[in-house]
């Protein structure tokens, strides 16, 4: 697949985007309440209502939104059609400002029901994605995620025709970011790199996308959550989230995103958290499958003893991954929110029919082993 947006990245970088703006008439702008009102979102409104004869906003994307309120959104578009799309948020903000590129560009045949039915788009309205979460990485990837509540589970609408023209990396919007957010984002960039570089899907470009990623972020996730005014720590994670959604792109995230879509379709989890939960367990599961490949990315800790043999290096990689999570303050376990074991029959059952995941996991997952999975999690 084919990565070919113009990337804008570094303090400041949004200053002046008058040339993005040349020969455009209508933007709309995608966001949400709770950052509609930062400065530098402001500032982004005024350059974009300056610079073009029309701007429309959006600014009431839900988190973790499902193809109703995506519907919703459709049905409050202004009646002329935009040709210009910037998205400014976190990841559900930016799969919605993916979506509406597509529904914006004037073919008939491709509406919210058609592509979650499968049809393939031509083309889409220009787009400039900029994320204020390091974590998703949906800047990269061909998807876009949907709650589908009838069905209590998520589904992906996967185009490269999604792919947006810009994507800007400016770190000082992500600044305003809680330490919860930032550690959540943080280890949901971690899953999609590390189970990239895992997948039975992964290949050299998919590969070298997951490593400079992991580099970047082992160094960068502490100072990250601990020093939000650290702006070089900053960059280096949305650079890190950027990387793991590049690796998507070329390969594929495979048993925690599969384990966690269940936690957040039905009960509503944070995805990131859902990931952080699954995490250590998951890949305590796949570590024997991916030894060669676990040892790869322990050597990119800081602190990593390179003179451990392969199997001791994939052990170290896992143990440092429930060290970090419980470093991060993140959730542990799922009855700190709220579940019982009294689902576990659900979340097995859903978390197998993910088969567009399941198929990517290193060795073979049976319904047992992933009871025994989410038991841990008790």
């Amino acid at each position: 697949m084919n990565i070919n947006s113009t990337i804008i990245s570094g303090y400041q970088a949004l200053q002046d985007i008058t040339y993005l703006l040349r020969g455009k008439q209508h933007v709309l702008l995608v966001t949400d309440r709770n950052i509609v009102g930062l400065p530098g979102v402001q500032a982004l409104k005024e350059q974009l209502a300056a610079g073009v004869a029309q701007l429309s906003v959006i600014d009431n994307v839900p988190a973790e939104p499902s193809q109703h309120d995506v519907a919703a959104v459709l049905q409050n578009l202004p009646s002329s059609v935009p040709d210009f799309v910037v998205g400014i948020g976190g990841g559900s903000v930016l799969d919605v400002a993916k979506l509406l590129s597509l529904l914006c560009a004037g073919d008939d045949a491709i509406t919210l029901e058609s592509l979650l039915a499968g049809t393939k788009p031509t083309r889409r309205t220009a787009s400039l994605m900029i994320p204020t979460t390091a974590g998703t990485g949906s800047e990269a990837t061909p998807n876009a995620i949907l709650a589908i509540p009838e069905k209590e589970t998520k589904v992906g609408i996967i185009t490269p025709v999604m792919l947006p023209d810009y994507v800007a990396l400016i770190p000082e919007l992500t600044t305003s970011m809680p330490a919860h957010i930032a550690a959540s984002t943080g280890i949901d960039a971690l899953c999609h790199l590390i189970e990239c570089f895992t997948a039975t899907i992964s290949n050299p470009v998919g590969d070298n996308y997951a490593l400079i990623g992991l580099k970047k972020l082992f160094a960068n996730i502490d100072a990250a959550v601990n020093e939000p005014g650290n702006l070089e720590a900053r960059l280096n994670m949305l650079w890190a989230s950027y990387y793991g959604g590049a690796a998507i792109a070329h390969s594929g995230t495979h048993l925690v995103h599969a384990m966690s879509y269940p936690l957040g379709g039905k009960y509503h989890i944070p995805h990131g958290v859902a990931n952080a939960i699954l995490l250590t367990p998951c890949m305590r599961f796949v570590q024997h499958a991916a030894q060669e490949k676990f040892a790869q990315a322990y050597d990119l800790l800081p602190n990593a003893d390179t003179s451990l043999e392969p199997a001791q290096k994939a052990e170290a990689l896992v143990d440092y991954f429930g060290a970090l999570v419980k470093r991060l303050n993140l959730p542990s376990s799922l009855q700190q929110l709220g579940i019982s074991p009294d689902h576990l029959p659900y979340l097995v059952e859903s978390a197998l029919q993910v088969q567009r995941l399941m198929k990517n996991v290193p060795t073979t997952v049976r319904a047992e082993d992933v009871h025994a999975i989410y038991s841990t999690l008790f």
